[in-house]
């Protein structure tokens, strides 16, 4: 292998055009050679648009080329499985968007797979990488709020197309399934854990079948994740922790900007609701989806493990698929 991770990818999806390969092709350890679409043409015109010397028609063509060490899978959550089993098989690394699979059995199932041919295997939680998140994990754990005792989560946005994949239950659609997995994957990040109990309530589209308002409390011990998620309300986001001596509010959570400063604000004393002590934390700008492919393949290059471990995304699974449960008691 060469100083750079070679990678191909893996359909045309909008979140790999518009944000993900154009972030990799900035990383200096990546390059993107390849990308493949079950129709050509549309594949031709986005690797002419992001200057990718190759396309192929199939994504068995694109597994098959001996010069690429790892692929991006953003396909719909129903086609995870079957193409990161696929990659692995041909010998690449895969970075799949989230949620990893639609139940936790297929997501083990791609961690075992990938494991048996010694590839790596990542959930593409990339705000977890960014640096604001780096700080605000690094503050909780030293005690700077004193204990966390509960976080608040919500993340919303609007899309009533009855077409997208998002509000097709066949496809892995739905709110919790889309943005609440971020919701899932921040508390069980933040608590260090696995929930011991979980409640839920789920108000499902009379059309589309998918969940359009998704609200849940995860308990850990003695301390309280709860989050609401939804596709079809104000575009929105945003997460507040409650600690036992302070507080700490993330600006934006998830999209974070590339282009522009972000903030966190902690709370300590004062005479809070009305005159509270706050202070402002700035991260200068930074592409969370190029710290991604850049810490994915250093990982490669220096065959150490990935910043998160496939494992957490099963993991993930688990509680999504326990909130469904909850709610239909």
């Amino acid at each position: 292998m060469t100083d750079k991770v070679r990678w191909g990818i893996l359909s045309t999806a909008a979140i790999g055009t518009e944000q993900v390969i154009p972030a990799i092709q900035n990383a200096p350890n990546c390059e993107v050679t390849a990308i493949a679409s079950r129709d050509f043409d549309k594949g031709r015109a986005a690797a002419d648009r992001l200057r990718i010397p190759h396309t192929f028609g199939s994504y068995e063509e694109l597994l098959a080329a001996d010069d690429i060490d790892a692929v991006y899978n953003p396909l719909p959550n129903h086609l995870h499985h079957e193409w990161t089993v696929a990659a692995a098989r041909a010998g690449k690394h895969v970075l799949c968007e989230k949620p990893l699979a639609l139940n936790w059995r297929q997501a083990q199932d791609m961690v075992n797979a990938c494991a048996a041919e010694g590839v790596k295997l990542m959930e593409a939680f990339m705000y977890r990488l960014h640096p604001s998140w780096v700080k605000v994990r690094e503050l909780v754990a030293s005690g700077a709020i004193g204990e966390l005792r509960t976080a608040q989560i919500r993340f919303s946005y609007f899309n009533d197309d009855p077409s997208n994949i998002r509000n097709r239950t066949e496809t892995g659609g739905g709110a919790l399934m889309d943005i609440g997995c971020y919701a899932v994957n921040l508390s069980r990040m933040l608590f260090e854990g696995e929930p011991t109990r979980v409640q839920a309530s789920v108000r499902l589209d009379p059309d589309f079948g998918t969940d359009i308002v998704t609200s849940a409390l995860l308990e850990f011990g003695e301390s309280q994740a709860s989050f609401v998620v939804s596709t079809l309300t104000e575009p929105d986001q945003g997460v507040h922790l409650l600690g036992s001596d302070g507080r700490i509010e993330v600006e934006i959570p998830f999209n974070i900007p590339p282009d522009r400063e972000t903030h966190v604000f902690i709370t300590q004393g004062g005479n809070p609701p009305v005159d509270p002590d706050t202070v402002t934390i700035s991260f200068p700008p930074a592409n969370q989806y190029t710290v991604q492919a850049e810490l994915f393949a250093q990982a490669i290059l220096d065959d150490a493990p990935v910043p998160t471990p496939p494992e957490d995304g099963v993991a993930n699974m688990r509680v999504i698929e326990k909130v469904l449960e909850a709610a239909a008691d």
